[in-house]
């Protein structure tokens, strides 16, 4: 298991906070993005329940707003009627949270910029140090093992607790504050007090391989991902085939995934998805490249957005999808203002690939089902875009 600290979605402040991913997968709108109608901001995972009415949100807000009148936690009240509504990704933030969360979503976080795993005995080991980044500049190394966060040992602990404990509170996560590492390189023991900063992520990343491929990496769909895509493509050898790597990719904003399949299709249908009852559709740009081979690489990580991406390319017979099943989140929620300044988001609705078929619960299959991982997955692609290529 590996992580950074952005991928860490802001504190939920209901049941234990299930979710530990930033990127739920976000329908956002208006003002945001230009493309969906406002108030249709967020599509969350979901598994396969029953839609909450909209009217849910008033009874969530009459909540807040009683409790607050009695002089109680607004913010507790709504989350004892989200839970009691049944909704298993309703969620309900602070003000500061939700900021953190859009903020994330625009592409930066505030943090050290570690990426981390877990080894099999236990120990988290540091995977890379942003360029540029607090930790950086303090010298920590891809390598190093983290042993404490301000005094609070991390060994055996789950990636997402030490992201969280590296972020610290949203009370005292904000550019300039301070963390104490506790660090080891080799023999080599100690501390290093670096100090949080606002930094900008790296949500696509693209290489070049031997014979021209070209490998799109999407770690998210972070504002501006989707044109990055785009160039990409634009840019790539004109004979190569391209693979499309969703791994782990949790979601993010759907508008930026559909701008990403605008770059392998000429127009047309992506997804439909219904609020409250009412059908919506989303479609592709004109114009994208659709000769070029391509494979979509996905795996048990790949969510929300990424799935309505890979359901879109696999249903027009654009890409050849290979991996392992996607994880099955395709509900679409919507959040309201709370009294005390708080949010909710609450389940409204459910997305559909073009050919009409649900991917909440169920997931999308591949069309080659390829158990390796890592380097041995993308030889893997490469073999099926040969073929490809020979087939044309």
């Amino acid at each position: 298991m590996s992580g950074r600290d952005l991928f860490c979605q802001p504190r939920r402040r209901r049941r234990g906070a299930a979710l530990t991913l930033v990127f739920a997968s976000v329908l956002v709108a208006g003002a945001a993005t230009g493309s969906l109608p406002e108030g249709e901001r967020k599509s969350a995972a979901g598994q396969d329940r029953s839609t909450v009415p909209a009217s849910h949100h008033e009874d969530v807000a009459k909540a807040a707003a009683d409790a607050m009148a009695d002089g109680k936690s607004p913010m507790e009240a709504a989350e004892r009627a989200v839970s009691r509504s049944g909704d298993r990704w309703g969620a309900v933030y602070s003000e500061g949270e939700y900021e953190e969360f859009e903020e994330a979503l625009d592409g930066q976080y505030t943090g050290v910029g570690l990426w981390a795993r877990r080894e099999r005995d236990g120990r988290i080991e540091v995977t890379k140090v942003q360029s540029g980044s607090p930790a950086a500049a303090a010298g920590i190394h891809k390598g190093d093992r983290l042993r404490s966060v301000d005094g609070a040992y991390v060994d055996g602990r789950p990636v997402t607790e030490v992201v969280s404990l590296l972020r610290g509170d949203t009370t005292d996560a904000a550019a300039g504050t301070a963390v104490k590492l506790g660090l080891e390189r080799g023999t080599h023991a100690w501390s290093e007090t670096v100090h949080r900063a606002k930094l900008s992520t790296d949500s696509v990343t693209v290489q070049r391989l031997a014979g021209g491929i070209t490998v799109i990496k999407i770690a998210a769909f972070t504002k501006g991902s989707g044109d990055v895509v785009r160039t990409a493509v634009q840019q790539a050898s004109a004979d190569a085939g391209v693979i499309l790597d969703l791994r782990g990719n949790s979601g993010g904003l759907v508008t930026e995934a559909v701008t990403a399949a605008s770059a392998f299709l000429d127009g047309g249908l992506v997804a439909t998805y219904d609020v409250d009852g009412e059908q919506r559709a989303l479609h592709a740009d004109p114009g994208g490249d659709t000769t070029r081979p391509l494979v979509a690489l996905v795996d048990g990580g790949t969510m929300s957005a990424a799935e309505l991406l890979t359901g879109a390319l696999q249903d027009r017979g654009r890409a050849v999808v290979v991996g392992s099943r996607t994880f099955g989140k395709g509900s679409v929620q919507m959040p309201s203002k709370l009294p005390g300044g708080g949010v909710a988001e609450l389940t409204v609705g459910h997305y559909r690939t073009p050919s009409g078929h649900s991917v909440d619960g169920r997931g999308i299959t591949p069309d080659l089902d390829v158990t390796s991982q890592g380097q041995a997955a993308v030889e893997r692609a490469e073999t099926v875009l040969g073929g490809l290529g020979d087939a044309s």
